[in-house]
Parts: structure tokens; C-alpha cells; sequence
């Protein structure tokens, strides 16, 4: 097959990175998990010492980093200047952390130029809020998924309590608008649908429902 690369973009909870997991494995591409990526500076900087509150700080230090990712049995794996760091970056202390430098606009352009890397050099299948619009304006195929505030809430409820985390729906709820908002109006690559871009709805679909759906796309 020839070289695809296949952009998946839309507000927090619509199944970006289950779906886009999903697409890669069956068309036998590499997943890139952006967010991850940005874990990875969040990361670099707590174990550093670096702080992340401070954007010109922060700035500095991302000529030195390069944050790659490989697929394995179906595992991806985040590398950090050479080390592994996939477990690292899954705390509550580097989400922190990732959130606050994904707002800068050095971080960005420094992480977007090795997502085109990866892009230009294999088959891709990337998630995120910009990568239609801003990271692979020339993807093969984008894809905006979208899905009800209440269902999205209810995924993330149910993502809770499989982990043990006391929350309450209506918490979530407003966690999910605030996110929405926020996400949305940020001035450095806000949350929006490429002109492009195809729109998927979610709310009613099993996974499986909607990689058909989007591979269907993909034949066409």
C-alpha cells in the first residue's frame, strides 16, 4: 500500500487515540500519539528541574529535546532523547505539566516539526486537536470525531470507575464544557475542523462501527 497518512481530530472524550489506535493496527500503520509528546516535555522538565510555568524557560530547552515513538507487538513505545519513557509520562504530575507546555508556542512549532518527520518518512495515523489544520494540512484522509457532551461524559465516568476514581458525572460534565472552551478559544492552534475535514459522530458507534466507517472513507 502506498504511503497514507490519515489525520483524526476532536474535542476530549470523542475516542480520538481508541479509534486511531484502532485504524493504525488494521491498516498496518504507525500510530503517533501527539499528547504523548508533549508528556514528554512536561516530563523532561520535572525531572529536571526546568519550570514549566515559565514559557521563555521552557523555550529554551527544546532544541536539546527529540521525542520519538515506535510500534512494537502492537505497543508504542516514547523515547526521550533516546530513553524509554513510556510509563514515565503516564502521572498525574506530567498531564500537569503537558497541558501547561502545549500552550507554548516554541514547544509547539519545535514538536510539530518532528510530527512532519514522522509523517514525511512512513505511514501515519495521528490524533490530536490541530493535526488537520495545522500539523498535516496535506494528510491523505482527516477525520473529526465528535460526540455529545453526555456521552462523553459517561465514557469518562466509566474510564474512572474501572480505575477506582471516586467523581461524580455531573463533575465530569462541566470538566468536559470547561475543556471544550478552553480548547476552542486558546490562541495557538485552537480546537476546529478542518474545512476537509470528514466529521464522525461517535455518540451511537462501537469502535468497530467507526473504523469501518472511517476505512470505507480510506477505499473511496
Amino acid at each position: 500500500m502506498k504511503k497514507i497518512s490519515i489525520a483524526i481530530d476532536g474535542p476530549a472524550g470523542a475516542g480520538k487515540s481508541t479509534i486511531a489506535k484502532a485504524l493504525a493496527k488494521k491498516l498496518g500503520c504507525i500510530y503517533i500519539d501527539t499528547g504523548a509528546m508533549y508528556r514528554a516535555v512536561g516530563l523532561y522538565c520535572i525531572q529536571n528541574g526546568i519550570n514549566y510555568h515559565n514559557e521563555n524557560d521552557v523555550s529554551q530547552i527544546m532544541q536539546t529535546l527529540q521525542v520519538d515513538i515506535y510500534s512494537e507487538d502492537n505497543q508504542q513505545f516514547i523515547y526521550l532523547n533516546g530513553k524509554d519513557v513510556s510509563l514515565e509520562i503516564r502521572t498525574d504530575e506530567v498531564a500537569a505539566a503537558a497541558s501547561k507546555v502545549a500552550t507554548y508556542k516554541e514547544v509547539r512549532a519545535a514538536l510539530v516539526r518532528q510530527q512532519r518527520q514522522m509523517q514525511s518518512a512512513k505511514s501515519v495515523v495521528m490524533d490530536g486537536r490541530d493535526i488537520g489544520t495545522v500539523v498535516m494540512p496535506d494528510a491523505t484522509l482527516k477525520i473529526f470525531l465528535t460526540a455529545s457532551v453526555s456521552e462523553r461524559a459517561k465514557r469518562r465516568f466509566a474510564e474512572y470507575q474501572h480505575k477506582g476514581i471516586a467523581v461524580t458525572l455531573e463533575k465530569l460534565t462541566q470538566e468536559i464544557i470547561d475543556r471544550d472552551n478552553q480548547d476552542s478559544s486558546r490562541e495557538i492552534s485552537p480546537l476546529k475542523k478542518a474545512e476537509d475535514a470528514v466529521e464522525v459522530d461517535t455518540s451511537l458507534l462501537t469502535i468497530d462501527e467507526i473504523v469501518d466507517k472511517i476505512m470505507s472513507f480510506i477505499i473511496k
